[in-house]
């Protein structure tokens, strides 16, 4: 299971990313956003849930653990921009 650390960055930035464009509230960030916390977590899009999107969309492209990998660096760089 991908372990999310809650900071909320890579839901401010998610500007000019195209599957997320009905999500921007115009700055690059998502317009479900509440501080660190998705409003509208149990019923946010696949694209926003990690595992989920993995077993539906990646699963035959790449293995679970490069997935995460990939998704844990992305995560970390999101962090280090925004700190």
């Amino acid at each position: 299971m991908f372990v999310c650390k809650k900071c909320g960055e890579c839901c401010r930035n998610i500007g000019g990313i195209d599957v997320y464009k009905d999500l921007d509230r115009g700055d690059g960030i998502c317009k479900f956003l509440e501080g660190n916390i998705c409003s509208i977590y149990e019923n946010r899009p696949l694209l926003c849930r990690v595992d989920e999107s993995y077993e539906k969309l990646f699963a035959s492209e790449i293995s679970r653990e490069d997935f995460y990998k990939l998704n844990y660096q992305v995560c970390e760089g999101l962090i280090k921009k925004g700190g």
